[in-house]
């Protein structure tokens, strides 16, 4: 069996990561999963300065997922680069860098930054930042807003440039075709449903920050759907993700169009699951009869 994919001239050994905010940036979870399995770890958004994150309660659990707010937190590009980056290099595995910011000058900072490492193999974009300087809206709601920061990623990026798209618009397709138009490599979908949960006996919201994103089962037939629409709205390559906890899950997205899936809420159910998925693509494989994992890509039309 071939389990290779490409993406945006980029091969990965199989095509499963791991979800950016689910995984750290791959240490966390070394001691469970055997990061060489994998074929890509996505890490945990970076930005040009440290970020603090969002006031606790940040996570709820709600039925068939998990609301979150963590607000982004982390350590900066600095600590980013002098710890991270040396620990998964040590792997044979792709490197994934997903990168935020309020401004898209923040964005740029660290994109630029990326390009002087060459261990790096792609970056992830995550526009659902909110867009300081457009009131708050985020940059992933809007599809001029997103052109332009594409835009400007693509002219100062030195590896290939996902864009992280939100699920939270109208018309997926609209945002799919305006970050292609501009220049992306490739397309990383759904981001977290933006969702609300609230104590009824404290008469007080489960999270304090109100709202937060809904990730998890519950909301893998919408991603399903939006990988569907988009991978038909444009050439570029996609990478599903949203409630994917087991290898069927994952052919699901690969037939509907992706090339390639992350993994995300289950990593906190059941630490083993990037590896599974692996193993349950293999299995379907063998049962079917199918030589390579890119046959399956956008089969069911």
């Amino acid at each position: 069996m071939n389990t290779e994919v490409t993406i945006a001239g980029v091969t990965l050994k199989n095509p499963v990561m791991t979800a950016s905010g689910t995984f750290g940036s791959g240490m966390e979870y070394s001691e469970f999963v055997d990061l060489n399995r994998l074929g890509a770890v996505v890490t945990k958004g970076v930005a040009s300065v440290p970020w603090p994150g969002n006031p606790t309660p940040r996570v709820a659990e709600v039925y068939g997922g998990m609301l979150n707010a963590i607000g982004l937190q982390n350590p900066g590009i600095d600590v980013f680069l002098e710890r991270d980056i040396p620990f998964l290099k040590q792997y044979d595995t792709k490197i994934i860098v997903n990168v935020c910011g309020k401004t898209v000058e923040d964005y740029v900072e660290v994109v630029e930054r990326l390009g002087e490492e060459p261990a790096v193999a792609m970056l992830e974009i995550n526009v659902s930042c909110p867009n300081v300087k457009e009131g708050a809206i985020a940059f992933g709601q809007n599809a001029d807003a997103l052109s332009r920061i594409t835009g400007e990623i693509k002219r100062h990026a030195k590896q290939p440039v996902i864009m992280k798209l939100s699920p939270n618009v109208t018309d997926i397709t609209e945002m799919a075709k305006a970050a292609e138009a501009a220049g992306a490599d490739a397309l990383s979908m759904i981001n977290t449903i933006t969702g609300m949960k609230i104590d009824i006996h404290r008469r007080k919201f489960a999270l304090a920050n109100k709202t937060g994103g809904m990730s998890g089962p519950a909301i893998k037939p919408v991603a399903v759907r939006m990988v569907y629409q988009a991978a038909r709205a444009v050439k570029i390559p996609i990478i599903g993700m949203g409630g994917i906890a087991n290898g069927e899950d994952a052919v699901e997205f690969l037939l509907a169009g992706a090339t390639a899936v992350s993994v995300g809420a289950m990593n906190f159910v059941n630490p083993y699951t990037t590896v599974e998925v692996v193993q349950g693509i293999e299995r379907y494989m063998e049962r079917y009869h199918v030589e390579r994992v890119a046959d399956l890509i956008g089969a069911v039309s």
